[in-house]
C-alpha cells in the first residue's frame, strides 16, 4: 500500500484492534467449515452456530480485562490522592500545633514580664510608705582608739628607782633632777633602800627617819604621791613623798644640801 494512504487514517484502540482480530477469526472459521466437502445442512447449520458463538465470547474477554485494568487504575489513583491529602493534612495539623505552641510561649513570657514589672513596683511602694522613723538607725561607726603606749619598765636599782620617780613627779608637777634626787640619796642612806636612823632626835622621839631619803612617817603621810606605794620602804615612793616635801619647803630637792 503506499505510504500516503496510510497517513490519513487513525490510530486504532487496543479494544478497536481485539474486535477486529476477533471478527476476523471467526470469519476463517466460516470459510473453514463451508470448504469442507460433503457437509450437509445440518453441518451448515453447526458452523453458523459456531461462528455466533465465537463472536460474543472474544467481545466479553476483551471488555472483562478493560474492566479489569480501569478498575486497577482507579484504585491507584483513589489509594495516591488519599496518600497526598493524608500528608497534606497532617503537615498543616503540624503547622497549627507550631502555631498555637508559639503563640502559648509569647502569652507566657508576657504574662510574667508583667508579673515582675507589678512585683518590683509594689516593692517600691512598700518602701516608700516606710517612714523614717521606721527604718531601721545606721549605726556609726566607732573610732579606732588609740593604743595605749606599753607602760614603761624601770630596772629595780637605784638608777631605775630614780628615773620611774621622776617621771611621776613631772605628771604631778613636782621639781627635782636626777642629780639633786642622786646626791641626797648617797649622803642620807647609801642607796640603801632600809636605811633607818634610831640616834637622832627624830628616833629618840619614837619617829626614827628611814629609807633612801630618810622620811619619817608623818612627813611621807602628809606627802604621799597618789599613785605610789603607802610602803615607806618602798624606793619610788619614799623618793617621790621627800621630793614633793622638799618643793614645797625649800623649792626643790636640788637645794638641800644637807639635814632637812
Amino acid at each position: 500500500m503506499p505510504q500516503h494512504a496510510t497517513s490519513g487514517l487513525r490510530r486504532l484502540t487496543r479494544t478497536q484492534k481485539l474486535s477486529v482480530a476477533g471478527v476476523a477469526a471467526a470469519g476463517a472459521a466460516a470459510l473453514v467449515f463451508t470448504a469442507v466437502p460433503g457437509a450437509g445442512a445440518d453441518q451448515g447449520g453447526a458452523q453458523a452456530t459456531a461462528v455466533e458463538n465465537v463472536k460474543p465470547v472474544a467481545f466479553s474477554a476483551v471488555g472483562t480485562a478493560a474492566e479489569a485494568q480501569q478498575a486497577t487504575i482507579a484504585k491507584q489513583a483513589d489509594s495516591s490522592a488519599a496518600k497526598g491529602q493524608a500528608e497534606a493534612a497532617a503537615k498543616k495539623a503540624a503547622a497549627v500545633k507550631a502555631a498555637k505552641a508559639k503563640a502559648a510561649a509569647v502569652a507566657k513570657a508576657q504574662a510574667e514580664k508583667a508579673r515582675a514589672t507589678k512585683a518590683a513596683a509594689s516593692r517600691s511602694a512598700v518602701r516608700t510608705a516606710i517612714p523614717a522613723a521606721a527604718k531601721p538607725a545606721v549605726k556609726p561607726v566607732p573610732a579606732k582608739t588609740a593604743a595605749k603606749p606599753a607602760a614603761k619598765t624601770y630596772p629595780d636599782n637605784l638608777d631605775g628607782w630614780i628615773r620611774e620617780s621622776l617621771a611621776i613627779m613631772a605628771k604631778k608637777g613636782i621639781p627635782g633632777s636626777y642629780e639633786g634626787i642622786h646626791r641626797n640619796i648617797m649622803r642620807e642612806s647609801s642607796g640603801n633602800p632600809m636605811a633607818i636612823n634610831n640616834w637622832d632626835i627624830n628616833a629618840i622621839n619614837g619617829t626614827p627617819s628611814k629609807g633612801l631619803l630618810q622620811v619619817i612617817a608623818p612627813t611621807f603621810k602628809t606627802y604621799h604621791v597618789e599613785g605610789t606605794s603607802w610602803n615607806l620602804y618602798d624606793p619610788v615612793a619614799n623618793i617621790t613623798a621627800a621630793c614633793n616635801y622638799a618643793a614645797a619647803k625649800y623649792g626643790s630637792m636640788d637645794n638641800v644640801n644637807s639635814a632637812y
